[in-house]
């Protein structure tokens, strides 16, 4: 079996929340060697969601520092380092001497990958997931998102972004800086809806027979026939020939959305039944 691809590199993470978490355990998946660095205070995930923390945090060395107290033990770990991953705002960063020039100056291989809320002069501007979602034209309000989609899409942008930065310092020596707003992140999500492709009168958002949710007998199905041939076989196999909305409601109205989903991976369609999480199910 071969290496780990990231075998050998060393991430320390001063992140806590949701996205720098989710991409230093992505790094650890990829074979990192990871150290998080806590506030007394703690990671509000773990508080949250233990069991969510347990996961994002599984294989990392978890040390509490103060940061504003002593970053002894923090540049300690820096100098060895390749990678650094925060999710402080620049200012907050700054007022510790953990500024991109003060890393830089100190570490010159070091590489930093900065999740920020808004891209440049406007990074120290605060938000969260929501925010940046609202701002996108992603919810649907009054409901509040399932997903949090532009903290872990951030979080693997960081990723990716990280990895760059070690690439580009293998080429040139000299240690690198990212910075990922998740404000652009949940934007560049934003354009299917933004398009007019998805969302209520979109071309994916419910309008086609083809591909849109139906009630079952009991739950929901998704239907994602898009292509011509799953949809000539959906109708082939359903017997159908108009294959409108309403022909479709009355079809899968009849079983329920389990034994729907049994029936189209036996026939290699795209339908699957709608998963409805309860709360407190893992």
């Amino acid at each position: 079996m071969s290496a780990p691809p990231l075998e050998g590199i060393r991430v320390v993470s001063l992140a806590i929340n949701l996205p720098g978490p989710a991409a230093a355990a992505r790094l650890r998946q990829l074979g990192a060697e990871v150290v998080k660095v806590e506030p007394p205070s703690g990671d509000p995930l773990a508080f949250g969601v233990p069991d969510y923390y347990e996961r994002l945090t599984e294989g990392q060395q978890v040390m509490t520092v103060d940061l504003k107290d002593d970053l002894t033990p923090v540049w300690s770990l820096l100098e060895t380092a390749d990678l650094l991953v925060t999710s402080s705002r620049p200012a907050a960063l700054a007022r510790l001497g953990l500024d991109w020039k003060s890393l830089h100056d100190r570490v010159p291989r070091l590489c930093q990958v900065a999740i920020v809320g808004h891209p440049g002069e406007q990074a120290d501007v605060a938000g969260h997931d929501l925010t940046y979602q609202a701002s996108a034209g992603t919810l649907l309000p009054p409901a509040m998102p399932t997903v949090l989609v532009a903290d872990l899409a951030g979080a693997e942008r960081a990723v990716a972004d990280g990895l760059a930065a070690l690439l580009a310092r293998e080429r040139t020596g000299e240690g690198q800086f990212r910075e990922v707003a998740l404000s652009d992140v949940a934007d560049d999500l934003a354009q299917p809806v933004q398009r007019k492709m998805t969302g209520p009168g979109g071309f994916l958002g419910g309008e086609l027979a083809s591909y849109r949710i139906y009630a079952a007998a009991t739950g929901f199905v998704a239907v994602a026939a898009l292509e011509p041939h799953f949809w000539d076989r959906l109708l082939s196999e359903l017997e159908l020939t108009e294959g409108s909305v309403d022909e479709l409601e009355r079809v899968f109205a009849t079983r329920s959305a389990d034994e729907w989903q049994t029936w189209a991976r036996e026939r290699d369609l795209p339908v699957a039944a709608v998963r409805q999480i309860t709360h407190g199910e893992a």
